[in-house]
C-alpha cells in the first residue's frame, strides 16, 4: 500500500525540511519520491561513506532529466556528506526527486534539504592548492585536453554524485594559466549507450564532420554491455555538446571486451584514432569523424602486458635533428606494483607505428601515484603539454582519504626527448607556467642532520629545488617531515641508479607495503643530481635532472610537511624553497 506523507505531519517528524516546500512519498516497496519548487541552486540528499545503493532520477513536469538513472549511495544513519543535485536549470518549476531502497528510518525521509550551495567545507585539509581538484564528487582520467583562444579546456571523468567512482560523465574545466581551474557544468551524462569513458577532442578547422566549422569534436567510449566510441559536438567553444544522431561511430569491437579511450588526430589528411584493443593499440582512419577503417595494430610481443592498455596518446617530437614518434600507453602493475604509463619511441608513417629497439617498457613516471596521463591538442607554439590523474587512493572502500573530493590531476608537464647517455629517452618537465604560481622565494641553508623550517610551508603547498654533488657512491637525500613524527624519506642511491621513496612513515595512510618501502625510480648516474619537488599537502611531485626521471607519490600526513633535512655526503651547492599559490 502506498503511503503519502502530507505537509503537516512533515513538518511535525523533521520541520526543517518541509512544509509546503517538500512533498515525499513512500511506498513500501522503498521507492521514495520528494516534490518541490526549484527555488535554489541544489537539493542536497544526505550520504554516507558505508551507505545503502540507490538508483536516483529528476523529473521536471513528469519527464526525467538524465538520459539514464543515476547510482547514488544514501546515509544509512550518521550523515558523512551530502551528494548536491543541480536543479538551477529548472528554477521556479516544479522537479521530483525518485530514489529506491529508502527506509522511513533514513536520514533521507524528511531530511532532504534545499540550498544555494553545497553544504561542504570547501578548503579540507588535504584539498590541494595548485593541482586541480573537482568541487565535488570523484575524478580520474583527464579528457579532451584541448586548447582555444587563450583558453585551456579540460574534461574529465566525474561521479557527480559520490566521492567514490561511478555515473561516468565528462566534467568541464577551464585555465588560462594551466594552474588556476574555474569548474563548468559537466557536457556529457551517461545515456542508453552507456556511461561516457574516456576520450579526446579535435576542433575541426574545415568542418570535416558537417558541425560547423571549428566546431569542436569529442569523440569517447561509450560503455554499457561492451564498448563502443561515440562522438558529440560544441558550437559554442566547448562549453556544451550536442551527441551526434548516428552513434556509435565505431561499433564493439568483438574480438575484445576492453575497446575503450580514442584519441584523435590530424595527420596526412586524415583523421587518424589510437585505441586501447584489450593488450594492444589500434589505429583507425577516417575523412570525417564518423566513418572509421583499421589502419593497423601495433603493442603484441613489446612492452609490458601486465594488464590491460589503456588511454594512448601518440605524439611527434624532434630528436637529434630527426623526426621520431611517442607512442603512451597506460597500463596496471608497473614495476612499483602500481598503475603507471608506459611508452614507445619509434616511427609513424600515417598508418603504422613501429618501435626502436630500446630496452622496454620505458616509463613516464616511476612514482606510483600518476595514471592516463594525455596531452592537449591544439597547444600554441606546437607544444606537448602533458596532464595525468594523481590517483589518490582512499583509506578502505568506506572511508577515503579526502572527505569531499576524491582524485585530482599533476601539475602540467611540458615533454621532449633528450639522451640517458645510452638511448632516448622521454623527458619531462615542469611547464613554464608552473613558475608563474611561485610566490615568495626564500634560500635554504641545509646542514646533515638538522631538520629545518621551510619558509612559508604554513599552508602545506610549496616547490623546494635542491642540487646535489655526490662525494661519491655513497647515498643521500633529504627528508620532509612534521612535528608529528611523519616523514617522506628520498633516498639516491648513485652506485645503483635509483631513487627511493619512502612513505612508510608519511602520515595517515596505510600503504600496501610494496608500494610504501619503497618506492623505486630508475635514474641516469650523473656528477650532479638537480631536484625540484612540488609538494601541495597531498602529493609530491619530483623532477630530477630536467626529465631524467619524474616521480609522483601521494602521501597524507595529518599535519603539513614544514620541515626539510638533508643527509648523507653530498654536497649541497644551492637550496630554494617557494610559497605556491
Amino acid at each position: 500500500m502506498t503511503r503519502y506523507l502530507m505537509p503537516l505531519l512533515c513538518c511535525m517528524l523533521m520541520a526543517v525540511s518541509c512544509g509546503p516546500a517538500i512533498q515525499e512519498s513512500l511506498d513500501s516497496d522503498g521507492n521514495y519520491a520528494a516534490t518541490l519548487k526549484a527555488k535554489k541552486h541544489y537539493i542536497l540528499i544526505p550520504s554516507s561513506y558505508a551507505g545503502k545503493p540507490s538508483k536516483m532520477d529528476l523529473e521536471v513536469d513528469g519527464a526525467s532529466v538524465f538520459e539514464f538513472v543515476q547510482d547514488v549511495t544514501l546515509a544509512k544513519d550518521a550523515v558523512d556528506y551530502w551528494i548536491p543535485v543541480d536543479v538551477s536549470p529548472y528554477k521556479g518549476n516544479e522537479v521530483t526527486l525518485k530514489l529506491t531502497g529508502v527506509s522511513q528510518s533514513d536520514p533521507v525521509y524528511g531530511g532532504i534539504k534545499l540550498s544555494d550551495t553545497i553544504d561542504m567545507d570547501y578548503d579540507e585539509p588535504l584539498r590541494m592548492v595548485y593541482h586541480f581538484t573537482p568541487l565535488f564528487g570523484w575524478n580520474n582520467d583527464p579528457n579532451g585536453l584541448f586548447y582555444k583562444d587563450g583558453i585551456w579546456h579540460m574534461y574529465f571523468q566525474h561521479n557527480p554524485y559520490s566521492v567514490f567512482w561511478g555515473n561516468m560523465t565528462w566534467g568541464h574545466a577551464t585555465s588560462k594559466d594551466l594552474i588556476h581551474w574555474t569548474q563548468h557544468d559537466n557536457v556529457l551524462h551517461p545515456d542508453p549507450l552507456g556511461a561516457i569513458f574516456s576520450g579526446s577532442a579535435v576542433i575541426d578547422k574545415d568542418n570535416t564532420a558537417g558541425f560547423g566549422k571549428d566546431a569542436v569534436v569529442a569523440i569517447y567510449t561509450s560503455d554499457r554491455n561492451g564498448e563502443r566510441q561515440s562522438i558529440a559536438y560544441s558550437t559554442d567553444g566547448g562549453y556544451s555538446f550536442t551527441k551526434y544522431a548516428g552513434n556509435p561511430v565505431l561499433p564493439d569491437n568483438p574480438a575484445t571486451r576492453d575497446f575503450r579511450d580514442p584519441k584523435v588526430y590530424w595527420i596526412g589528411g586524415k583523421w587518424v584514432m589510437a585505441i586501447s584493443a584489450r593488450q594492444v593499440v589500434e589505429f583507425y582512419g577516417s575523412p570525417n569523424l564518423k566513418d572509421w577503417h583499421l589502419l593497423s595494430r601495433f603493442g603484441e610481443g613489446i612492452g609490458s602486458h601486465r594488464s590491460v592498455w589503456e588511454c594512448p596518446d601518440l605524439r611527434k617530437f624532434e630528436y637529434e635533428g630527426k623526426e621520431k614518434w611517442v607512442l603512451f600507453v597506460t597500463i596496471g602493475q608497473d614495476p612499483n606494483h602500481a598503475n603507471n604509463t608506459q611508452y614507445f619511441i619509434g616511427d609513424f608513417d600515417g598508418e603504422r607505428f613501429t618501435a626502436d629497439p630500446l630496452p622496454y617498457p620505458l616509463w613516464v613516471d616511476q612514482g606510483v601515484n600518476q595514471y592516463a596521463g594525455v596531452t592537449y591538442a591544439n597547444a600554441p607554439d606546437d607544444r606537448t603539454v602533458f596532464v595525468a590523474w594523481l590517483t589518490s587512493s582512499a583509506f578502505s572502500s568506506t572511508m577515503p582519504a579526502t572527505k569531499f573530493f576524491t582524485g585530482g590531476m599533476t601539475l602540467p608537464h611540458e615533454l621532449s626527448l633528450k639522451s640517458n647517455g645510452s638511448h632516448p629517452i622521454l623527458a619531462s618537465v615542469p611547464s613554464p607556467e608552473v613558475y608563474a604560481a611561485r610566490g615568495k622565494a626564500s634560500s635554504l641553508s641545509l646542514k646533515a642532520g638538522e631538520r629545518t623550517l621551510i619558509p612559508g610551508s604554513a599552508n602545506g603547498a610549496y616547490e623546494i629545488d635542491l642540487s646535489f654533488t655526490p662525494a661519491g657512491p655513497e647515498p643521500f637525500g633529504f627528508i620532509l617531515s612534521n612535528d608529528a613524527g611523519e616523514k617522506v624519506v628520498y633516498t639516491f642511491k648513485p652506485s645503483e641508479g635509483r631513487l627511493e621513496t619512502d612513505r612508510s612513515q608519511s602520515g595517515l595512510q596505510a600503504f600496501p607495503k610494496e608500494v610504501a618501502s619503497p618506492v623505486v625510480s630508475v635514474i641516469p648516474v650523473r656528477d650532479s643530481y638537480k631536484v625540484q619537488l612540488f609538494y601541495d599537502r597531498m602529493v609530491s611531485e619530483m623532477f630530477v635532472n630536467d626529465g631524467d626521471a619524474v616521480a609522483t607519490n601521494c602521501v597524507y600526513p595529518s599535519a603539513y610537511y614544514d620541515h626539510v633535512e638533508v643527509f648523507g655526503s653530498a654536497a649541497v651547492s644551492s637550496a630554494m624553497s617557494y610559497e605556491m599559490k
